[in-house]
């Protein structure tokens, strides 16, 4: 990702850009990555919403996390990171229509470990059409500090899968 003094501003003008819209599914980040987007003026074009499903539960009835998986893994694992993303598309659709792209965040902030993953394993699930992935991610610091670089990591990973797949753009 090219570097950027705002990354929530340059990822809501490519998504502007391109006419594309997202939907933000938060477990450890508690809705700061949907505050830190929707800080940007002209944000409501593109962002459909956020949804904080901290709890468990609300990963499976909200966002159609598969129960099995979460009660065999937990909620800090990739696949639930990847079907966060995918249902919070659904999820928050407008008339409809679900939204392009999906971005979740899942993982441990602290200060104690949970589901035996340590504090800092975060997992970001990215979802665009049908083509939808995790991406771990090792933190360090405390609690504050893995929910800010938690954000920023989301922030990059969307910005690099509109870099990388021309979305939006005819060819």
């Amino acid at each position: 990702m090219t570097a950027h003094p705002d990354a929530a501003a340059a990822l809501v003008a490519a998504l502007t850009a391109r006419d594309l819209t997202i939907a933000v599914a938060e477990s450890l980040t508690g809705g700061l990555l949907v505050a830190e987007l929707v800080r940007i003026p002209g944000a409501s074009a593109v962002v459909t919403g956020g949804v904080v499903a901290y709890q468990t539960p609300i990963k499976h009835t909200l966002l159609g996390v598969d129960e099995v998986l979460l009660a065999e893994h937990g909620a800090v694992h990739p696949e639930v990171a990847r079907q966060m993303a995918t249902g919070v598309r659904a999820a928050l659709a407008i008339d409809g229509r679900p939204a392009d792209i999906g971005i979740s965040t899942t993982g441990v902030a602290g200060p104690d470990e949970q589901d035996g993953q340590s504090v800092g394993t975060v997992y970001l699930g990215v979802s665009f059409g049908d083509k939808v992935r995790a991406i771990a991610v090792s933190l360090t610091g405390d609690r504050a500090e893995i929910r800010t670089q938690t954000v920023a990591h989301a922030i990059e990973a969307v910005c690099q899968l509109i870099e990388t797949t021309k979305l939006g753009i005819a060819e």
